[in-house]
């Protein structure tokens, strides 16, 4: 698979990474660890070389997960985790909220580390802001955990233009990650010109709209109660009909270029940039096989285009994720 560069450090990954996180959490029942395994270890034996956790994720067990699926080629293969959520690191409790001081990323930092049973973390991404912390405070520590060797990189998630600046003067930042898709553009305002002037990589989440974009969901799928697309404004009853009108202009396109909706939606995230290295996820190596093709799908700069206009032309209905979650969005 085609590599790319993240941000002006030289961390080199492969163009699709594979999100990790609905292996143990958020898409509904944790897939039996020898299954995430052997579909983690299929997923870098198709190419993949560039694996994203974090401690909130299960809380903990996605990164053990990992830890154990890499572990034999832990040589060839990026790991991304994650800090910033105030979560007890010895039971998994949570409290809801952020935590970044200083003290406690030394802390997420050390407990990955056995987690992953690895001696490095590749790129360090704090998970949401936190108001109470200077943003200042948060990259001089990480800049700290790279002096160390435990961390290689410095990434920041759904964070506001203005604190990417910041940190980005006091740690050079690797990459930021945020939703990014053919129903989630917002990106494109403010973010991916900033990115760009400042030679940060760009990691689109949810590239697939959590599923929605594949053409696999329609007006009658149900989810389980403890998968969050049931909470999810996006996928409510009420504006899913209207949105599956995006999903069909994809899948025209998709037959134009004999190709599948999720392959045309991740190709057309690729070409918007050579920074750009979106991490789609799945617990089905069919589905891993059919994203990761989306590799091999070069769209026209015509065809690019043409998608942005007729994706914008849709209205797309509901908040793209609850609203107490965007509330900690953007700072």
């Amino acid at each position: 698979m085609e590599q790319r560069t993240l941000g002006q450090g030289g961390l080199t990954v492969s163009a699709l990474g594979y999100g990790c996180m609905g292996l143990t959490s958020a898409y509904g029942d944790a897939l039996p660890d020898a299954e995430a395994i052997t579909l983690i270890r299929a997923a870098h034996e198709l190419g993949v070389t560039h694996f994203d956790t974090a401690e909130a994720y299960g809380p903990f067990a996605n990164e053990i997960v990992v830890g154990k699926a890499l572990a034999p080629i832990r040589d060839k293969v990026t790991i991304a985790t994650k800090f910033g959520f105030d979560i007890d690191l010895e039971t998994g409790a949570r409290t809801g909220g952020t935590n970044s001081r200083p003290e406690r990323i030394h802390a997420v930092c050390d407990a990955a580390l056995k987690r992953l049973g690895t001696d490095h973390i590749d790129l360090f991404y704090q998970h949401r802001v936190d108001p109470a912390v200077p943003i200042e405070d948060v990259a001089g520590t990480v800049r700290e955990l790279i002096a160390a060797g435990k961390v290689g990189h410095f990434g920041m998630s759904e964070a506001g233009v203005a604190t990417i600046r910041r940190a980005h003067a006091v740690q050079p930042l690797a990459a930021v990650q945020s939703e990014y898709s053919l129903w989630t553009r917002e990106p494109e305002v403010d973010l991916l010109p900033a990115l760009a002037e400042l030679g940060i990589g760009f990691v689109p989440f949810s590239p697939l709209g959590a599923g929605f974009l594949t053409g696999k969901v329609d007006t009658a799928t149900t989810f389980a109660a403890n998968d969050f697309r049931g909470m999810s404004p996006r996928f409510a009853p009420e504006v899913r009909e209207a949105n599956l009108a995006l999903v069909n202009m994809i899948r025209g396109f998709a037959t134009t270029l004999n190709a599948t909706p999720a392959q045309v939606a991740l190709a057309w995230l690729l070409a918007k940039a050579p920074w750009i290295v979106p991490i789609p996820g799945t617990k089905r190596l069919d589905r891993l096989t059919e994203n990761l093709g989306a590799a091999k799908l070069t769209l026209s700069a015509d065809t690019v285009v043409a998608l942005d206009k007729a994706s914008a032309a849709i209205p797309i209905g509901g908040l793209r994720l609850p609203a107490p979650v965007l509330a900690m969005s953007g700072l």
